[in-house]
């Protein structure tokens, strides 16, 4: 009896060249790919304030919602992919397409009601002010 080594298909690994073995890993995990994304934010502060920097390019502000509840702030909203040529066929789509929510809990020195935002360039930018009764202070020794 003659044994045959089997392959499966699409496996042929030395076969392909190398573009395409990538190109296949990334088209699955693409196509395997949430709905969800989480935008890249920036947190930092200054001696009145804490500042959050979200980065949301491609969404209108209209498309963001911003919430304070039980002292934690809450970042939400959806960028929508829209085809509008139906000519068009994509070969990539690196972007990332979805809904997301980031919750960041504030600490206790915060003025709760004033919190503000403002957007421009695809920066959501939040300014949230600390209370004085919290904040540091320097204490000259005389």
């Amino acid at each position: 009896m003659t044994l045959i080594k089997y392959n499966q298909p699409n496996t042929d690994v030395f076969g392909k060249r190398f573009s395409d073995i990538m190109d296949e890993f990334f088209n699955d995990a693409v196509a395997t790919r949430q709905s969800t994304y989480a935008p890249s934010i920036d947190i930092s502060e200054t001696d009145e304030q804490y500042l959050i920097d979200v980065e949301v390019p491609g969404i209108n502000k209209e498309d963001i919602d911003l919430n304070i509840e039980n002292n934690t702030l809450t970042i939400s909203g959806e960028r929508k992919f829209e085809k509008k040529d139906d000519n068009k066929h994509y070969h990539r789509v690196e972007s990332h397409y979805g809904s997301f929510s980031r919750s960041f809990t504030l600490p206790e020195n915060v003025k709760v009601d004033s919190v503000s935002a403002t957007y421009n360039n695809g920066i959501l930018n939040i300014t949230v002010d600390k209370s004085e009764k919290q904040m540091k202070k320097q204490i000259k020794i005389k």
